[in-house]
């Protein structure tokens, strides 16, 4: 869903990330997509760009298959980890699963394990809702979110409704064993290890909180979604869905990056890349006409990762203004690099050939 002003005839939104730093406001980003399309490497540079409009920004890997390590090439656990080579960018990678200490004695843990075993993605839910009960008693600027992939991501959002089913079982159990559980804790002497109104009210605490952040995520001024994908069909069908269900949400979303673009400006001669080209181009104008009022950014493929603090700030310039090839196609210069990268081609192939007509003649 778009909350941005309607685009008069003739213009474009800024296909940068401008707004989101511009947008002081905001409180929640987050960063999501296909699996594959560079969701870490953006949500890195979004928290760099952001460290430099505001006081302090915590960025947090929610996917189970955590990346940020990697993207800053520094090791990040559980809780924030200032981001070496700054002094107001934070990082920290949760795990999508429950984790028992978190619920204090050991008697509950047996229960815990039952109720998240038999309500699917309650073990996630009660696990993001103790993460924001954290995030909540820090006093961070703004909060960027590496989501999973994006049936994860969209779970994420369904959490409320997920802790919603987890009380009503709880209660159900409740109705239904209570007085036993009672009876047999103090037949075992366990005291209140096994108390069902302490989980109980441990889990609507939760829930409260969960529900609080629900409604900041539903407000435009201070969440937004960033989706990020690449020119492909796949991805394009997946954003579309991603779209449909923020929209479904109420989450605001107006920013597109389409990431590993092959620009067709570049100086290409590979048969392969041409045709990749062709193809990616398709898929970019349907990116474009159907995403008309978003600010849609376009990342060139580079031949190297993007991994370390140095190179995430390098290629940080390409969300903030539009990518330009160093050669445009049919320029003098272009022209000039291309007679020599044939020159040297030439002067290859003849030197193998030389190779191969001496080894036949000694054969």
């Amino acid at each position: 869903m778009s909350t941005t002003a309607v685009v008069p005839a003739g213009d474009v939104p800024d296909p940068t990330v401008r707004n989101l730093l511009e947008q002081d406001t905001l409180k929640w980003v987050f960063v999501g997509g296909k699996g594959g399309v560079g969701k870490t490497t953006c949500s890195s540079i979004v928290s760099i760009l952001l460290a430099s409009v505001r006081q302090s920004v915590l960025v947090i890997s929610t996917d189970p298959a955590h990346n940020l390590s990697d993207a800053f090439q520094q090791r990040f656990t559980k809780f924030p980890t200032l981001v070496k080579g700054f002094s107001n960018l934070y990082a920290m990678e949760i795990d999508p699963k429950v984790e028992n200490d978190d619920f204090g004695n050991e008697g509950m843990e047996g229960f815990i394990s039952e109720l998240t075993n038999a309500i699917p993605g309650v073990d996630e839910a009660m696990s993001f809702a103790e993460m924001l009960k954290l995030v909540q008693t820090m006093d961070y600027s703004v909060v960027v979110f590496d989501t999973a992939p994006t049936g994860h991501t969209l779970r994420l959002l369904q959490f409320p409704a997920t802790l919603e089913k987890g009380l009503e079982k709880m209660m159900d159990l409740k109705n239904r064993y209570g007085g036993l559980i009672n009876q047999a804790s103090r037949l075992f002497g366990l005291g209140d290890d096994l108390n069902e109104d302490i989980m109980l009210g441990r889990i609507e605490g939760m829930k409260d909180v969960i529900e609080q952040v629900n409604r900041q995520f539903k407000d435009p001024d201070l969440t937004t979604f960033v989706c990020v994908c690449i020119p492909e069909f796949l991805s394009l069908y997946e954003t579309e869905r991603l779209v449909q269900e923020l929209a479904k949400f109420e989450i605001d979303a107006h920013n597109i990056i389409i990431n590993q673009v092959i620009f067709d400006e570049e100086a290409v001669e590979s048969k392969l890349l041409r045709a990749r080209v062709k193809m990616q181009q398709k898929y970019v104008d349907q990116f474009h006409m159907l995403y008309d009022d978003f600010n849609i950014i376009k990342l060139p493929l580079l031949p190297e990762e993007v991994c370390g603090v140095q190179a995430l700030q390098n290629f940080s310039k390409h969300f903030l203004a539009p990518y330009s090839a160093a050669l445009k196609r049919g320029s003098v210069e272009e022209l000039e690099e291309r007679v020599g990268t044939l020159k040297s081609a030439l002067q290859e192939a003849e030197s193998e050939l030389d190779r191969v007509r001496k080894g036949k003649q000694v054969s």
